[in-house]
């Protein structure tokens, strides 16, 4: 195990990673791609929710300090998030 960490080179950081990230949280938590651990495709809803909230809090903090090409990607990514959540909650608030 230690072997494979050496080689390992982590990407630049930057903002757009950083909201990559996030998002790839949700779609495990939204159930669209497998948790690495588990290697199941499994739901937290409340998890999603939560992390989704974070982003437009971030959003809202950062306002005016973002290039127009990350506020796009996060404006972009908020968007997508929530409709795919919107999706996954349709069936579960009404029963």
């Amino acid at each position: 195990m230690q072997e494979e960490t050496k080689d390992f080179i982590p990407p630049e950081p930057t903002f757009n990673l950083f909201v990559s990230t996030l998002a790839m949280q949700v779609s495990i938590f939204l159930g669209a791609m497998p948790n690495p651990i588990t290697e199941k495709k499994e739901e937290n809803l409340p998890q999603a929710k939560f992390i989704i909230d974070t982003l437009d809090m971030l959003k809202t903090k950062t306002k005016g300090n973002l290039t127009p090409e990350e506020e796009k990607y996060l404006e972009e990514v908020l968007y997508n998030l929530r409709m795919f959540y919107l999706e996954k909650t349709k069936g579960v608030s009404e029963k």
